[in-house]
């Protein structure tokens, strides 16, 4: 796909580098360009080392700027995040729309995947559907973002090597086969192969699968996931999905890693957050960050959170 789609990418990044959104025809424009480029993506995308793994952003916005600062700038940097760009965070529309632009101006150097809060129903509840009617006054731009969600992909492979998704395994799942057949195309469902695809975690006290209490996906331990590796002939997993205070956890003998990429999560949990850096050796660094300091950010309206359900997902 080639940049000559009319919009302005350029002047959009700079206008969101500074926090201020786009018009609502901009982000109709934008969403519709880049449905045209993701209805090719497959539901498991290649991906070539070396790449740098984010995982959960939540319209932090600030701390989204801080992960390019701390790796590196996009084109310089290939990314790959693993989904759940809203909801949080005060600032979802500035984050998924300046990720939505250089997916646009940089097809290849940056990977979107789906994540548990790139659905109607999430979106409604944490935060993106508020905030759109704060800052534009209807739910338009809500329906154009979450309408695009739907096109995202589901997971990635690194070199054929190591397999990237937001949540984790599904029991109904064995073979990446199964994922590429998938029907992505739709509103996250309260159950099934692709729910648990996005919403499971690791347990690393059982084996194999069972309940989750989040109540959507499922849990999986060690015994799934080393079926699942030599099933496909892969070496490692990489997920989002949970909060980790340290900004990273290895489970699984190495062959698990959760990243979470939302320093002082919600702006009061406190924790680290860090990236995963993949060598072309597929090496990998967890090189870890603390939140955008506040002389570099606007100040989020707090108040605005104190109707925020206290779940946190």
């Amino acid at each position: 796909m080639n940049n000559s789609s009319g919009l302005n990418l350029n002047r959009y990044i700079e206008q969101l580098h500074k926090c201020e959104i786009l018009s609502e025809s901009s982000v109709r424009e934008l969403c519709s360009k880049l449905k045209e480029h993701l209805i090719d993506e497959p539901n498991v995308v290649s991906v070539q080392a070396p790449v740098t793994v984010v995982g959960d952003v939540q319209g932090q916005f600030y701390d989204l700027l801080e992960i390019f600062r701390v790796g590196g700038a996009c084109p310089d940097v290939n990314y790959l995040f693993l989904g759940s760009f809203t909801n949080r965070g005060l600032f979802s529309v500035e984050t998924v729309t300046l990720l939505l632009c250089l997916k646009l101006k940089w097809p290849s150097r940056i990977t979107l995947l789906r994540g548990s809060h790139e659905s109607r129903a999430l979106t409604q509840v944490y935060g993106l559907y508020s905030e759109c009617m704060r800052k534009y006054g209807n739910p338009n731009v809500w329906n154009y973002l979450t309408n695009l969600f739907d096109y995202l992909p589901v997971c990635a492979v690194i070199d054929d090597k190591i397999f990237a998704v937001h949540g984790g395994l599904s029991p109904e799942i064995s073979c990446l086969d199964q994922i590429r057949v998938m029907n992505r195309f739709i509103e996250i469902a309260p159950e099934g192969p692709l729910t648990d695809l996005i919403w499971s975690d690791p347990d690393p006290e059982h084996e194999g699968f069972g309940y989750s209490n989040r109540n959507a996906g499922c849990s999986f331990g060690f015994t799934s996931v080393q079926r699942f590796l030599q099933g496909n002939r892969l070496d490692h997993i990489v997920r989002g999905h949970q909060l980790c205070m340290d900004g990273y956890q290895v489970l699984f003998d190495k062959k698990l890693s959760t990243i979470w990429s939302a320093p002082n999560y919600g702006y009061r949990c406190g924790n680290v957050g860090s990236i995963l850096e993949i060598s072309e050796f597929l090496t990998k660094h967890y090189n870890t960050f603390l939140a955008c300091p506040d002389a570099e950010r606007d100040i989020p309206d707090i108040d605005l959170l104190k109707d925020m359900p206290d779940y946190f997902v």
